[in-house]
């Protein structure tokens, strides 16, 4: 009767050590799924290319909200393709600042184009090039609000976290980054679309950013 009693035992015992460790992969899982959603277990890959974005619809803003684009150009700037631009925009380009890439390019109805480019030491310019194609003049404050520094996600601000839980639910955080006025950049993937928030210095949401949607050629 002890040998049968003591046989029972160690089967229950061994039944409760599976459910805990069934438990435990449970729990592991639950946990995995939640470091994906506050963005920080985001697979490498997908990061830089999301901060790529950032970087690119930065540019995209910068120059929209640059004084010279302002003054001089009028109407909705059109996004156009590096690949696209006339010949003289693309040689002035290489010709003056060496190893830059084009992270944006625009008309407005005028023909007037504006192209944002970074230099290989990472210096954001905004150059204002003629209906022609010859060079007008740089932005005046392009390089301040576009060049981005990359922040680790966990370091963004308690406000800024809160309102994208509150108004982007089951969003994944990918990248983060600053500029010298202290905005923040923010990429998030929601329903597998990639949007690019923008938060001021104090962490207040400011608004959502229209992407820079093309591809750009490196000069």
């Amino acid at each position: 009767m002890h040998e049968n009693s003591l046989i029972i035992y160690k089967k229950r015992k061994g039944e409760f050590m599976k459910r805990v460790s069934l438990l435990l992969v449970v729990l592991a899982g639950i946990w995995f799924s939640a470091c994906q959603k506050n963005g920080s277990a985001v697979d490498p890959a997908v990061e830089t290319a999301d901060f790529e974005s950032v970087v690119s619809t930065a540019a995209r803003y910068s120059i929209s909200t640059d004084s010279v684009t302002i003054g001089k150009c009028k109407g909705k700037l059109t996004e156009v393709a590096a690949a696209d631009l006339p010949a003289t925009v693309t040689d002035y380009v290489k010709a003056t600042y060496a190893g830059s890439e084009i992270k944006f390019a625009a008309k407005d109805p005028s023909g007037k184009i504006i192209v944002a480019i970074t230099l290989a030491d990472g210096t954001a310019k905004g150059l204002l090039f003629n209906a022609d194609g010859t060079f007008a003049e740089e932005l005046k404050q392009h390089a301040h609000k576009a060049k981005l520094t990359k922040i680790e996600v966990s370091a963004l601000p308690a406000a800024i976290k809160a309102y994208i839980t509150a108004n982007y639910a089951g969003s994944t955080v990918s990248t983060a980054a600053t500029n010298a006025d202290g905005a923040y950049f923010v990429a998030i993937t929601t329903n597998d679309v990639v949007k690019v928030l923008l938060f001021n210095a104090d962490g207040t949401f400011s608004k959502e950013l229209e992407k820079s949607g093309k591809r750009h050629k490196k000069h």
